[in-house]
């Protein structure tokens, strides 16, 4: 059972930049809906020009910086795994946010 995990982790380990970028952006897929009826919350006293221009700068700038910013740190959480179950533990990670996206309606 160890050879076929550590197989798996062998098969994603070049590729562990890309799987945190894919990561974060799931995580952003599913709950960004959150964050844009907050951040309406929050600006819906204002003019619509300024409450435009902050969405467009904010789902533009804010989520693109948030996905370069988290995504060595997610590596860097995948590092942390003790080889052997690193694999295994991205593809957990995939079906949990898989079955948090189903939870969220979204599939």
């Amino acid at each position: 059972m160890q050879e076929i995990l550590f197989k798996l982790t062998k098969l994603l380990q070049p590729y562990y930049m890309e799987v945190a970028m894919t990561l974060v952006a799931t995580l952003l897929v599913v709950y960004g809906d959150v964050v844009n009826k907050h951040l309406k919350r929050m600006l819906s006293p204002y003019h619509f020009i300024l409450r435009t221009l902050v969405f467009v700068l904010i789902c533009a700038f804010g989520y693109g910086a948030f996905i370069l910013f988290a995504t060595p740190f997610t590596r860097q959480l995948i590092l942390l795994v003790p080889s052997t179950y690193q694999g295994i533990s991205i593809v957990g990670t995939f079906l949990l946010l898989g079955y948090l996206a189903e939870q969220r309606r979204y599939i």
